[in-house]
C-alpha cells in the first residue's frame, strides 16, 4: 500500500541541494489534536518520528494548548507535516458515520516569528494571495503576537494535500527571509491570568 506522504519526484532539480538545510517548525495544537498525534502509549508520535526521520516534541504542560516542535531535513520536515495533517483528518474527521459528503478540513496553526510575516504577506498581501490561490488553502496570518512572545500565529486550513503543500511554500519563504532580531518564543499557559491565578492560590 502506497503511504499518502508518498515520495515526492526529487530529481537533479535545486531542490536536491534544500535537504541538507535543517528546518524548525513551531505548530499550536490543542488537546484533542495532540491527543490524536500522541496516540495511545505515545505509539503514534513514535511511528511519525520513525518513519518522517524528523525530531518532533511536544511541549509539556496542562494548558489546553501545546507546541509540537518538527525538526529535521526540509523533506522530512514535510513527510511529519504531511502524516500529522492525515492522522488529524482520520481522527478529527471520523465524527460522522463514516459516510462523509466532503473530506473534512484540517487546520494547523504555525507559529512563525513576526519579523517573518511580512515576507509571508508580501507587498499589498501579494504572496500570500498567491500561496492560497496556487494551492487552494486557506491561510490567515494573525495580527497580534501570541502573548509574551515575538510570533505570530499563522492559521492553514484545507484538505491535507493542500495544507502540505501550502506549508512547503510557507517554509520556502521562511527559508529565504531568516528572522531579524532576536525571537521571544511563544510558551501556551504563560499569560497573566494564569500568573494571577496561582499568586491568588497562594494567598488563599
Amino acid at each position: 500500500m502506497a503511504s499518502p506522504d508518498g515520495a515526492s519526484g526529487v530529481g537533479g532539480s535545486p531542490e536536491e541541494t534544500e535537504l541538507s538545510i535543517t528546518l524548525t517548525l513551531r505548530m499550536l495544537m490543542h488537546g484533542k489534536e495532540i491527543g490524536s498525534i500522541i496516540g495511545k502509549k505515545g505509539e503514534t508520535v513514535k511511528r511519525i518520528r520513525e518513519q518522517s526521520s524528523a525530531r518532533i516534541t511536544i511541549s509539556e504542560g496542562s494548558c489546553p494548548e501545546r507546541i509540537t516542535t518538527i525538526t529535521g531535513s526540509t523533506d522530512a520536515v514535510f513527510r511529519a507535516v504531511s502524516m500529522i495533517a492525515f492522522k488529524l483528518e482520520e481522527d478529527l474527521g471520523a465524527g460522522g458515520d463514516g459516510v462523509s459528503a466532503g473530506r473534512t478540513p484540517v487546520t494547523l496553526r504555525l507559529v512563525i516569528p513576526a519579523s517573518q510575516c511580512g515576507s509571508l504577506i508580501g507587498k499589498a498581501g501579494a504572496k500570500i494571495r498567491e500561496i492560497r490561490e496556487s494551492t487552494g488553502a486557506q491561510v490567515q496570518v494573525a495580527g497580534d503576537l501570541l502573548p509574551n512572545s515575538t510570533e505570530r500565529a499563522v492559521t492553514v486550513s484545507g484538505v491535507p494535500d493542500t495544507i502540505i503543500q501550502c506549508v512547503r511554500q510557507i517554509c520556502a519563504v521562511i527559508l529565504e527571509s531568516p528572522p531579524k532580531g532576536a525571537t521571544i518564543p511563544y510558551h501556551p499557559g504563560l499569560s497573566l491570568g494564569t500568573i494571577l491565578l496561582s499568586a491568588n492560590q497562594v494567598r488563599g
